[in-house]
């Protein structure tokens, strides 16, 4: 897979609620190759402090304009640097990294949890002529700022919060069943908490709809040198997430 290390631009960066934020930078090279799932390694520019790079989902692409938008949330050291940037700074971009979602779909359900989110978005624009089902989750209503960000790109929006303070009460994999019966998806794709993931790919398998998981773990290197990042296959194997995924069918991974 063809990859990149530039230094980007950042172009402009918002807050989009409490401790979320949309970064969007200049990378023309990535840009134009990036695919939905692929993900990009970012690292302050002209810093060792942090010393390692930090993986992130690449939420939205413009091949026309040369940006990458990333949404993410502040957790540690990292992204609390991440927060300073403004625009016309600039930091250490590698990319587009990993496997991305088969894009055969034509009736696509969409399920996300937390800030599972953030790489759907690109996958739902990329099924603009085929408009995308979304289903996602959140502790609270005040977690689910989502809506907005998929309004216009998915066709049908279903909510579910852990309190019950918008949409369904309880998780998404509980929601899960109902949509199944109502429509005929041909494919769900799923980011979010591994509980989550687990509960989708039983419920996939039990409706006998193929199923692609985005799986979310703590990375060094991102090129698949380091092992950090390694996952059970359900061949026993171990997968690199970080290039032979972070995509997988369900059923690669052992759960």
């Amino acid at each position: 897979m063809a990859k990149t290390c530039v230094k980007a631009q950042v172009i402009e960066q918002n807050t989009i609620a409490g401790d979320v934020f949309a970064l969007i930078v200049a990378a023309p090279e990535i840009a134009a190759i990036a695919r939905p799932g692929q993900f990009v390694h970012l690292r302050l520019a002209d810093t060792l402090d942090p010393l390692l790079r930090r993986p992130f989902s690449i939420a939205d692409c413009n091949a026309e304009q040369g940006t990458l938008t990333v949404i993410y949330r502040v957790v540690g050291r990292g992204t609390v640097l991440m927060t300073k940037l403004q625009a016309g700074d600039i930091i250490d971009c590698m990319g587009p990294l990993g496997k991305g979602f088969d894009l055969t779909a034509q009736r696509p359900l969409l399920i996300g949890g937390g800030m599972g989110l953030a790489p759907l978005v690109m996958l739902a624009k990329a099924f603009c002529s085929r408009p995308a089902t979304i289903l996602m989750g959140g502790r609270n209503e005040q977690e689910l700022f989502w809506p907005e960000i998929y309004a216009g790109v998915c066709q049908n929006i279903h909510i579910t919060t852990d309190d019950g303070s918008i949409g369904h009460r309880g998780f998404t994999v509980d929601l899960l069943p109902e949509l199944l019966k109502q429509d005929k998806f041909d494919r769900i794709y799923a980011c979010g908490p591994h509980a989550m993931l687990k509960g989708v790919a039983e419920t996939a398998a039990y409706y006998g709809v193929p199923c692609q998981v985005s799986l979310e773990e703590y990375m060094a290197c991102g090129v698949g040198a380091c092992l950090s990042c390694t996952c059970a296959g359900a061949s026993g194997k171990r997968h690199k997430v970080c290039t032979d995924g972070p995509v997988f069918w369900a059923e690669e991974v052992a759960w």
